[in-house]
């Protein structure tokens, strides 16, 4: 099987598992063009209990086509104002980092990308990090020191950049007509009814893989890379 033809199938095993029966709470999942399912557009919503809840926070997701031997790239399309999102939405988080060493970014090995991690991984990992954020090493410098500042309470510019920010998610999850949790009981998923699990994400089956249709040289390109 070519590298195309493997991801595609991955990505389509994954997208039918997050919208059927073993959804992620706390995300709104959507595939904007249906011929192309290396590009997700995902909704992160504000946990409860935290100063993001009641937000609706997009990110889009593109993916290489021999996933998952290398993360997909995410960013952020809403405001987020955090220690760890440069202010052009990009994510600094090592799970999205390639495979292999970089002595400059002081990660393990075993922090960054590997095969086994997943849509799923990503997302819990983006999610912790909203409320967690890891100063050490912050893409957003400004952002890391107003939140040190919070967090000793010497300041709340940061809480109320960030509840700026959820007001204007308001929005866009208006426009999108996306409700948007805000209480716990609202956030945790519930369970399908019997049969739902199988309808849901059923117009992305294992056999749509053959609708795509890519020449040999996508799989070269690819190949070089990864190299």
């Amino acid at each position: 099987m070519s590298a195309a033809k493997t991801s595609q199938a991955c990505l389509m095993k994954e997208l039918k598992l997050l919208q059927g029966k073993d959804p992620l709470e706390g995300v709104h999942i959507d595939i904007p063009d249906d011929s192309n399912i290396y590009k997700w557009t995902i909704g992160i919503f504000g946990p409860p209990d935290t100063i993001y809840q009641g937000g609706y926070f997009k990110t889009e997701m593109e993916f290489p086509q021999d996933y998952p031997m290398r993360p997909p790239e995410m960013r952020f399309s809403t405001a987020m104002y955090h220690p760890n999102i440069y202010p052009d939405g990009r994510i600094c988080i090592s799970i999205l980092h390639p495979p292999g060493e970089d002595a400059q970014s002081g990660e393990r090995p075993e922090e960054r990308w590997n095969p086994t991690q997943s849509v799923r991984t990503i997302l819990l990992s983006v999610i912790s990090l909203l409320n967690e954020p890891n100063i050490s090493s912050p893409a957003n410098v400004d952002a890391s020191v107003a939140y040190r500042k919070w967090c000793n309470k010497e300041d709340d510019a940061y809480e109320k950049r960030v509840l700026k920010d959820v007001e204007k998610s308001k929005e866009v999850a208006k426009r999108d007509g996306v409700t948007v949790p805000t209480t716990l009981s609202e956030y945790v998923i519930q369970a399908p009814p019997p049969g739902r699990e199988d309808s849901i994400g059923s117009s992305w089956s294992d056999g749509d893989s053959d609708e795509f249709n890519f020449d040999d040289s996508d799989d070269e390109d690819a190949g070089e890379d990864a190299d």
